[in-house]
């Protein structure tokens, strides 16, 4: 996914809310920005940190600018992270039609939110003649707590759990199910389920594999140019 227009530069004040945040350009103007995501962002809005954001045409937008990258160094050296969660299923969706996701290819088509389930749309549904349906569901990861090690999720979220319900129903249905992590950020080796976090999305996720259900996770590469698939990233169990 390349921004469709350059990133602006600028030093985190303050995030604040959940989705708003502070910001001084270089200018030395300081903004408030749209801050799409609605976990807890630990580790991902200190004071200081250098972050890059978007400028809409929107007239409508209360808010014109969009935080979409900070930078941060858990360890491994500085690194860009994506923080937009409205990008990850795009991205995913560009990757599949492109036949970058390997365990995601030879499908025919590929619908975005289809109603399924209890009152649930899924991500992405992929199709093909003879084929059972596949159903991917797309969350967004970019906690760390131990260097090179990635972990979801980053806040108790009940509806990923609901999420994770109605994935074990369809792999039990004979359909094909799959969680789909993708880490906005390319400074991880690893993968594993925040359970200290959210103990009921684990054991939700457990009982999912259980059934059936697949979970494939994957990095990117992040710049204040474009966030981009990078390669899998293997699941600690």
């Amino acid at each position: 996914m390349q921004f469709p227009k350059p990133l602006i530069p600028g030093t985190l004040v303050r995030r604040y809310k959940r989705f708003l945040a502070d910001v001084t350009l270089e200018s030395g103007e300081t903004i408030t920005a749209h801050c799409a995501n609605p976990g807890a962002m630990t580790g991902l809005a200190d004071p200081g940190i250098p972050v890059w954001l978007s400028l809409s045409d929107d007239p409508k937008r209360k808010l014109k600018y969009s935080l979409e990258v900070v930078q941060v160094d858990d360890g491994a050296g500085p690194c860009c992270v994506g923080i937009n969660t409205s990008h990850p299923n795009r991205i995913v969706e560009a990757a599949i039609g492109a036949g970058a996701i390997p365990q995601l290819a030879g499908y025919e088509t590929m619908r975005r939110e289809v109603r399924y389930g209890t009152n649930s749309r899924i991500d992405l549904l992929l199709e093909s003649e003879g084929r059972p349906p596949c159903y991917v569901e797309v969350k967004n990861v970019h906690l760390v707590r131990q260097t090179a090690l990635a972990e979801f999720p980053d806040s108790v979220t009940a509806r990923g759990a609901k999420h994770l319900a109605e994935l074990a129903k369809m792999a039990q249905s004979g359909a094909r199910a799959v969680m789909f992590y993708l880490v906005q950020r390319g400074d991880c080796a690893d993968f594993q389920l925040a359970a200290d976090i959210d103990p009921a999305y684990a054991q939700a996720f457990a009982a999912a594999r259980d059934a059936g259900v697949e979970a494939i996770c994957y990095a990117c590469n992040v710049s204040p140019e474009a966030i981009l698939l990078g390669g899998p990233v293997p699941l600690r169990v």
